[in-house]
């Protein structure tokens, strides 16, 4: 199975918690455990801020979320056509922040790849960044037990 979304709304730190529901909502169809959910939003939730934050710098834009699902794989996108960033490795280092006078934590890519299985990051100065995360759900039977799709492909062999 093959499913695909798209999202656009305004850079507004408002509409943060509108994607988060969106996804998680279509994320519902795989029928992901509580925890793959809550990693898929909280995940979502620091790319979508740091598009908001860092790539408009609060000012007027758009963002959009695209979400695919195929089989049991999740591939999230979130793009924006802001300032782009100069150096992607630093700013994927823990705690560095390129807001130090907002009290940022300069966590947001790392957390976005603790709760992801992949992370990458496309971006051109003055023109935007594409922020691309995946997940693997896990599959479960009918009472709930869970297992890899490795375990789900070697059953059906």
């Amino acid at each position: 199975m093959k499913n695909e979304m798209r999202l656009l709304f305004d850079a507004h730190s408002s509409n943060e918690a509108f994607a988060r529901t969106a996804v998680a909502a279509f994320v519902m169809q795989l029928d992901p455990t509580l925890e793959e959910i809550s990693d898929i939003k909280t995940a979502l939730s620091e790319a979508v801020t740091n598009a908001i934050v860092h790539g408009y710098e609060e000012a007027e834009g758009v963002v959009e979320v695209h979400c695919r699902v195929e089989g049991r794989s999740i591939t999230v996108s979130v793009t924006d056509t802001g300032k782009g960033i100069a150096d992607i490795q630093k700013a994927m280092e823990p705690l560095y922040t390129g807001k130090p006078e907002a009290e940022r934590s300069g966590m947001g890519f790392t957390v976005m790849e603790a709760f992801m299985d992949s992370v990458s990051v496309q971006s051109i100065l003055n023109e935007g960044t594409t922020v691309t995360m995946e997940k693997q759900l896990r599959a479960h039977d009918a009472r709930g037990t869970l297992f890899s799709a490795a375990e789900t492909n070697h059953s059906e062999a």
